[in-house]
């Protein structure tokens, strides 16, 4: 088993997202410990943004492509490989003005690529990235779980399953900036989710 954790946040020291995320993948290598982990922090170590000359050369052809466009477009292809080579995916995704942090949009855009991880048919968008398992550790500062202003669900959701990961498990943190025994409290509840959650 090969597992990938992403992490998000753009805190080197004391992330609750990150720290979330290791707890789930100790939790799969429990039960799973000949697995290997690749962990890519794209928050300490952000991917180039999608800008206009990352676009002409994406749609250079390969052997067009200046040493430049070729280098660039090697950094999106060496993100879809280890997205490709996993079998678990674990992210930690902090809430930045109620969105994923900008980092972790990054990599979704580098690994989102027609004709490599999805394919459009006659019957619409067909996702190549299939058979994988995905938890996303989410934290919040306040309470937006199932409400009107938490996008970052149903945004995970429609990217991953458009990619073809449709076992998504999301584990919430939430109440975090809401006082001591709140915080306490919602990390608390996400243990105990990522424990009911993640076979051990």
């Amino acid at each position: 088993m090969n597992i990938l954790q992403i992490n998000s946040s753009a805190r080197a020291q004391a992330s609750h997202s990150t720290a979330l995320a290791n707890e789930i993948t100790a939790r799969v290598l429990e039960s799973n410990p000949g697995a290997s982990v690749t962990v890519r922090d794209v928050g300490r170590d952000p991917h180039p943004a999608l800008d206009e000359p990352t676009l002409q050369a994406l749609f250079t052809p390969a052997d067009q492509r200046s040493p430049e466009q070729a280098a660039r477009v090697a950094l999106d292809e060496a993100l879809i490989a280890q997205v490709q080579a996993a079998d678990v995916l674990v992210l930690g995704v902090p809430m930045y003005n109620f969105g994923v942090p900008g980092a972790l949009k990054n990599w979704i855009d580098a690994i989102a690529k027609a004709g490599v991880t999805f394919s459009y048919t006659e019957k619409g968008p067909v996702g190549k990235l299939t058979g994988k398992k995905v938890y996303v550790a989410l934290t919040r500062g306040g309470i937006y779980r199932d409400g009107p202003a938490d996008s970052q669900v149903p945004y995970l959701k429609t990217t991953f399953g458009f990619l073809g990961m449709t076992d998504v498990q999301f584990v919430y943190a939430e109440g975090l900036n809401m006082g001591p025994d709140a915080e306490k409290n919602g990390l608390a509840s996400a243990r105990a989710q990522i424990a009911e959650a993640v076979p051990a």
